[in-house]
């Protein structure tokens, strides 16, 4: 439920305006445990938590997971970028939570550019919609270098909540 509500709120954004100007995400220190075991920054967005003993929680885990098999074809290993994406962990520097789910959930055309270059819509697509949160926090992590481009070798567990919204999200009863 939880995802559907990104998405939705993504999608509300965008049709009420389009996409603002981008104020950046903020402190990512995290503040606030959820039940479903998602952080939050002291603005409320989403962020990542990293152990003392090199622990990630689980949406960190998860957007890796996500990151490697849904956007590293276009935006590069790891969020650095290739010759046809620009580097998403450069991006969520500047662009809001906000911004980043309607860009994610509507795409984005770029002709300000040397070469006119085009982000497709992913909000009809479950694989990235219901995971928009995960891939914002992961992204969030390689921002601010408080992750590597190694794959986690510890990671909190899946909580029966995330589980839950996830099964929703993906349409699994």
């Amino acid at each position: 439920m939880r995802k559907i509500c990104s998405v939705i709120a993504a999608m509300i954004f965008v049709a009420s305006g389009g996409i603002a100007v981008a104020e950046g995400p903020g402190d990512p220190t995290a503040v606030k445990k959820e039940d479903d075991g998602k952080w939050l920054d002291k603005e409320g967005n989403p962020t990542y938590k990293i152990s003392a003993d090199g622990s990630v929680d689980w949406f960190t885990y998860s957007g890796y997971r996500r990151y490697h098999s849904d956007c590293h074809v276009c935006h590069g290993p790891d969020g650095m970028g290739s010759t046809y994406a620009p580097a998403l962990k450069d991006s969520v520097k500047t662009m809001s939570y906000g911004d980043f789910l309607g860009v994610v959930a509507s795409g984005r055309k770029n002709i300000s550019t040397a070469q006119e270059n085009v982000m497709p819509a992913f909000g009809d697509n479950p694989n990235v919609a219901c995971y928009m949160d995960d891939l914002y926090v992961y992204l969030r992590a390689r921002s601010t270098e408080a992750w590597g481009r190694q794959r986690p070798a510890k990671k909190d567990e899946k909580t029966a909540s995330y589980t839950k919204a996830e099964d929703a999200c993906m349409g699994h009863k």
